[in-house]
């Protein structure tokens, strides 16, 4: 780490420390190693459904959420995951009051939680930025992301892992670049000239602890999610990741469909992160794995993927994230059913 990484980190920690920590705070910051994570009016074991927003409301631009609400909460799900598009949404939506008493009455019309409130990529994209001021504008972000988690009282920040700066593709998304079906044209990315990936990989993983640590302030648990091309591109990254930060606050959101894309077996993936897996994400891929279909429509083992969370222990939500479909109504009311006949059946 150099050494204003080092001051910049002393200087939030001095801040931290001298705030007073309410007893809302309390569960995050006393955690142990080892303690497995279970969120607000959850028993041992139980798992829950939600919904993504952005299955029916996009995620730029997306807000007021009024009628996707009422979508997911109509349909029964105990979960709905909220996000911040890009981080001028903070100002123009997030951080004022009326639209959060707004949201959390809404919410509560359907008896519905924030299962986890989200920042998409565009909107803390520096947070594996080598440039220290970037990055650091990435993380005061983030930081804000987490106040709003708060007041809306979800257990989880979340983010899907960056990619290196330095490494660029023919889609503004990076791990949306995965296929290349032009007739004689090369899957290619480009990479910078100079690219040090050991240095890139130290800078986010000490990124990822003040994360963590922020988080934490904020009594929040900070899940990081897998995608193609990301830092943490599987299960076995998301471990060597969580080597260095050491942090129970620190999980993992497993998106199985993501997972299936890298190769990785779905619940092997499960079985690997064990006590680190504090949020899933539900989706289903084609026979080639290149295309995310609608759930129950693909090659995706969900009987084993649940069999496989309930062997681990697994507490939270499953949240069904689906990607373009011809009727998404249609298609989650299905994979809904079948996903509540699986856990029914499964011991």
């Amino acid at each position: 780490m150099n050494e204003k990484m080092k001051k910049n980190r002393r200087q939030f920690f001095s801040t931290v420390l001298a705030a007073p920590v309410s007893t809302a705070l309390a569960p995050a910051m006393a955690s142990n190693k080892g303690d497995r994570f279970i969120p607000p009016g959850f028993k041992p074991g139980q798992i829950k459904l939600a919904s993504v927003s952005w299955n029916f409301g996009g995620i730029i631009n997306s807000y007021p959420y009024d009628e996707t609400i009422d979508i997911i909460g109509v349909m029964g799900f105990a979960g709905i995951e909220l996000i911040i598009g890009e981080s001028k949404d903070i100002e123009d939506y997030w951080n004022k009051e009326s639209t959060i008493s707004h949201l959390k009455k809404k919410l509560d019309s359907y008896e519905m939680s924030v299962s986890q409130f989200v920042l998409f990529q565009n909107a803390a994209a520096d947070l594996s930025n080598l440039n220290t001021s970037a990055r650091n504008r990435s993380l005061d972000v983030f930081e804000e992301g987490c106040k709003i988690a708060q007041k809306l009282n979800a257990p989880i920040i979340n983010i899907v892992a960056p990619w290196p700066r330095e490494v660029t593709g023919p889609s503004a998304y990076l791990p949306r670049y995965f296929a290349e079906r032009s007739q004689g044209k090369k899957y290619h990315m480009d990479i910078a000239a100079g690219f040090d990936f050991a240095e890139v990989w130290e800078t986010f993983a000490h990124t990822m602890k003040d994360c963590t640590e922020r988080a934490a302030h904020h009594g929040l648990r900070f899940s990081l999610e897998n995608h193609t091309h990301t830092l943490v591109h599987d299960a076995t990254a998301f471990l060597h990741l969580w080597d260095h930060v050491k942090d129970p606050n620190l999980g993992m959101n497993l998106d199985i469909g993501w997972i299936q894309l890298q190769r990785e077996y779905p619940p092997l993936a499960i079985y690997k992160v064990k006590d680190h897996l504090i949020n899933c994400h539900l989706r289903d891929i084609d026979s080639e794995g290149l295309v995310f279909v609608g759930i129950g429509e693909g090659v995706m083992d969900l009987k084993a993927v649940i069999l496989a969370l309930q062997s681990i222990g697994f507490t939270g939500y499953l949240a069904f994230e689906q990607d373009g479909v011809p009727d998404m109504r249609a298609t989650i009311r299905k994979g809904k059913r079948m996903i509540e006949e699986l856990l029914r059946l499964t011991p």
